[in-house]
């Protein structure tokens, strides 16, 4: 059983401190904020205990450390945890930069501790039907597709959503994850990217509640529209933006050599997937057989499938079977290089060519997803 500690007691840990309790060997032990109150107001709701930020990382009990700060302070906070001699598994982005990336690389091979990042939305059943789907070449080969990730942001319903508008957040580096990592465990790594982007709005006001009427300033692009060139030769057009009030284009589409594939939200474990074969024949493949593909939840009124933490039960037991994980550092090091490329592009107006590359993780098949759960 590996000892669970949590540092950061914001709106993301509920989802953890939730739904870790479906995992084997994984036991929520200790919480930890900067606010004393909000990690106390956790644990007393969650029935673990509370700790400082020192505490935690002092604690023998605790193997495995997950951070879900603001993304401006995850990489010391991953930083100070494998200093401490803990294995670290943290929310997107695991870093800013690519020198970060590197230096958590370096110090986890010195150390030999594991790190990992989500999103592991990518292992839902929905995905996990496409990816087998697409790699018994039902579509042939992908050589084109969409991806869009398109609304008005956060303010609307987020108690405290400043963050998001801040470098290290906006649509690419907050949401984007979700689509850039399902992209690269379809179709492997990327190659080069380019892109457009801009910042329509230079502040935004709050419309959530308690601070409704506050007006917080914008200082990251919120409009990117970005091309994708895959190592593979398939190239895919990502549109992020928090400055559309409506449109219609779906989640994700793949263009095969003998037909497409239409894919749900990523950032959900379920949904449905369809494929149309060269002759206009349609087929809705059955995701709802795998695990992480049965609906646990509802959202906006829809059934939906959320198994969060599902990636760091995979690294624990990884780290059982002397294997490697699927939410690996490697690959989270390159979706936030092909996102940070996009966001330099859009400032050079150049293609920029990726200095980092990954292995596609491993299939998660419904019997290894099966055998996480208690």
């Amino acid at each position: 059983m590996q000892g669970i500690g949590i540092i950061g007691c914001g709106n993301i840990s509920t989802a953890y401190l939730t739904l870790a309790p479906l995992f084997k060997g994984l036991e929520v032990r200790a919480v930890a904020d900067m606010n004393a109150d909000a990690a106390q107001s956790q644990a007393a709701k969650f029935a673990v205990r509370a700790e400082t930020v020192e505490g935690l990382l002092a604690a023998d009990d605790i193997h495995i450390i997950v951070n879900l700060t603001i993304p401006d302070a995850h990489f010391q906070v991953t930083r100070s945890i494998l200093q401490a001699g803990k294995h670290a598994y943290s929310e997107k982005p695991i870093v800013l930069t690519q020198a970060e990336g590197e230096e958590l690389r370096s110090l986890a091979a010195a150390k030999n501790l594991r790190v990992g990042s989500a999103p592991d939305t990518f292992l839902g059943g929905a995905h996990q039907a496409a990816r087998a789907s697409l790699d018994a070449g039902q579509i042939g080969d992908v050589v084109a597709g969409t991806a869009h990730v398109m609304n008005h942001g956060m303010e609307h319903w987020h108690p405290n959503p400043d963050f998001f508008f801040l470098p290290g957040a906006g649509p690419m580096l907050d949401i984007g994850p979700y689509y850039v990592t399902n992209l690269i465990q379809l179709l492997g790594p990327v190659a080069r990217v380019g892109a457009l982007t801009s910042t329509p709005a230079k502040t935004r006001t709050i419309l959530s509640e308690p601070r409704k009427g506050e007006e917080m300033p914008v200082k990251t692009p919120t409009n990117i529209h970005a091309l994708l060139e895959f190592q593979s030769g398939a190239t895919i057009t990502l549109s992020t933006s928090w400055d559309v009030w409506a449109h219609r284009h779906g989640h994700m589409e793949l263009y095969g050599t003998t037909g497409s594939m239409f894919l749900p939200d990523p950032n959900w474990f379920s949904g449905e997937v369809e494929v149309v074969d060269a002759d206009g024949n349609a087929e809705m493949l059955t995701t709802d057989a795998h695990p992480f593909g049965v609906p646990n939840q509802e959202n906006n009124g829809a059934a939906k499938a959320n198994y969060r933490t599902a990636g760091l039960a995979d690294m624990a037991a990884a780290m059982n079977e002397a294997r490697p994980h699927r939410c690996s550092l490697e690959l989270a090091l390159h979706a936030v290089d092909v996102m940070t490329s996009v966001l330099k592009a859009g400032d050079t107006g150049e293609m920029i060519t990726l200095s980092t590359t990954c292995a596609r993780p491993e299939p998660l098949t419904a019997e290894a997803a099966q055998a996480l759960l208690k």
